[in-house]
């Protein structure tokens, strides 16, 4: 294909609100999680682990929107495979997600936007405060926690909260319920996606441990919502 893409299906909710936000007439399709921005009037093609590829596919992109952790490796094949090019991310830094969002959005024919360039600002003072050790799960039943080599964690580690399982074998694991009440955190951090916790949704699990309730999307997304990500935490952290 000559140029820049014409016709984006996005299948990953941060690169969603990138391509909404940065160059809106190119984007075509998304998923049904893909909530932001709001209003976004595009075709829906089902979720980000079970994506319905003919929708994909009858979206005519000439290009889809991926993540290695978010979308499944399958999927990504299967649309290869049908000739349709696929741009994968796997960003686990916030260096890295910005220089992925900065060539991806060149790819676009875009240059950098407001909010990429605010995104870089803000995070450019480092954390000067006193440090804390946190748990942060993701999920329950079963529990399961960021572990070590993940976006969100270093995000975390940025606003002076260390990850009490960033040297974890694995990016998620899923310790036994006393063995997380014994890992000398001093903070639970709780966000609301992917699992909804809330005050009377996962904190009595650890009773006596501080919590904090972040926004997923601000914890987790890696796009627009950089810009303002990092006053959004560090006012309930």
């Amino acid at each position: 294909m000559a140029g820049p893409p014409r016709r984006v299906v996005s299948l990953v909710p941060s690169l969603t609100e990138a391509v909404a936000r940065t160059v809106p007439s190119l984007l075509v399709g998304a998923t049904d999680w893909c909530v932001e921005p709001a209003g976004l009037d595009v075709l829906r093609v089902g979720g980000t682990k079970y994506p319905d590829l003919d929708r994909v596919r009858a979206a005519a992109p000439d290009l889809v929107l991926a993540n290695a952790e978010e979308n499944r490796r399958a999927d990504v094949e299967a649309l290869r495979a049908a000739g349709v090019p696929v741009w994968v991310t796997y960003p686990r830094t916030l260096p890295s997600a910005l220089t992925s969002l900065e060539r991806l959005l060149a790819a676009l024919g875009a240059a950098p936007p407001d909010w990429l360039r605010s995104a870089r600002e803000a995070w450019s003072q480092p954390f000067t405060g006193v440090r804390r050790s946190a748990l942060i799960p993701v999920w329950r039943r079963p529990w399961v926690v960021l572990g070590s080599d993940t976006f969100a964690g270093d995000l975390l580690a940025r606003l002076g909260v260390d990850n009490v399982y960033a040297t974890a074998a694995e990016r998620y694991p899923r310790p036994p319920l006393a063995e997380l009440r014994a890992a000398g955190a001093d903070l639970l951090v709780l966000p609301d996606e992917p699992y909804a916790f809330t005050a009377d949704d996962g904190p009595e699990a650890f009773p006596g441990l501080p919590y904090a309730l972040v926004s997923g999307r601000h914890l987790t997304w890696y796009g627009p919502s950089l810009a303002e990500a990092r006053a959004v935490l560090e006012a309930v952290l």
